[in-house]
């Protein structure tokens, strides 16, 4: 049995939201995977219940605590025990869950994946990634996106390696491209750190590596699968790019699939690269469809067996 944990009392919508959005899950997920609720009983199945759902459609973890979005994150994870979060940590390092998911604070999360269950052997510095649309209906991986906003040439380089493991093993690219962003497609253009970088993974035999993308290339698709940055950049990329959703809908642009792929509701998270486990991370927004594709993300990264394949990698 597959087990997927949420932080039910994560988000600004918590526990409405979230609760809801794993009822939208359980039509969705795989026969044998059982989703696992953590926070406060009396708050979830008065939910369950208007959702026409039974408490035994789901494990229902009990949790006194909660970590507000105006917690200190890692003051919180350590004063509030029993919080949903860190309640959900401790049983994805015990192995009684096989990943975890929240729309709560991200820098809780952050330290719950850094302290508890902790980076791969070898990873320098983990990961925040995003899926990123690219015409044709296809599905790009932007790395990092706000996690490290500085880094070393030789994380960018290691960068490549997991970004380039998660296309072909969650995405189903074959043979990734990956690309630098950059200013230039030069192998000169660039700061000391990005043309250090380039050095580096161009004479990485592990991926494949196309060189510098500029930021016209993001969202084509023509160039690279996988585009490494540090998170600062990343970080403006990504919301530059969800602002486009919302600009786009207001001027009220028909649906299609590129557009779509802007909407962070069918994206659901943000997945921690480079940990020993599945942690998935959405928007403290998230609205219950968001939460089911939270879900389901986690689901199927968990099916790819990434870390595993990332932990091979860098063994």
């Amino acid at each position: 049995m597959l087990k997927i944990g949420l932080d039910a009392m994560g988000g600004d919508y918590a526990p409405e939201a979230a609760v809801r959005g794993a009822i939208e899950a359980l039509e969705r997920v795989g026969a044998d995977t059982r989703i696992v609720l953590f926070g406060d009983p009396e708050a979830i199945r008065p939910v369950l219940r208007s959702g026409g759902v039974s408490d035994d459609a789901f494990d229902i973890v009990p949790t006194t605590e909660v970590i507000t979005m105006s917690d200190h994150p890692a003051h919180a994870f350590l004063k509030k025990p029993n919080s949903s979060i860190a309640v959900g940590f401790g049983y994805l390092k015990a192995g009684k869950i096989d990943g975890f998911a929240s729309a709560g604070s991200t820098g809780a999360m952050l330290v719950g994946s850094m302290y508890t269950v902790k980076a791969i052997e070898g990873i320098i510095r983990p990961t925040i990634s995003s899926h990123i649309p690219v015409m044709g209906g296809k599905t790009a991986l932007l790395l990092d996106v706000g996690l490290n906003v500085d880094v070393r040439p030789d994380v960018l380089d290691q960068y490549g390696m997991i970004g380039s493991l998660y296309a072909k093993n969650v995405l189903g690219i074959e043979n990734p491209r990956v690309g630098l962003l950059n200013i230039g497609e030069e192998k000169e253009k660039g700061n000391l750190t990005s043309k250090a970088a380039y050095e580096l993974m161009e004479g990485n035999s592990f991926y494949r590596f196309v060189g510098n993308v500029e930021g016209k290339h993001l969202f084509s698709g023509e160039v690279a699968d996988v585009i490494v940055c540090d998170g600062f950049v990343g970080n403006i990329a990504l919301k530059e790019a969800e602002s486009f959703f919302e600009i786009m809908r207001a001027l009220g642009m028909k649906d299609n699939d590129f557009l779509d792929g802007l909407n962070y509701e069918n994206v659901g998270g943000t997945p921690v690269l480079g940990i020993n486990s599945t942690v998935i991370i959405g928007h403290g927004c998230s609205t219950p469809k968001a939460i089911r594709n939270m879900i389901l993300q986690t689901e199927k990264t968990v099916r790819a067996d990434l870390v595993g394949k990332i932990k091979a990698a860098f063994d």
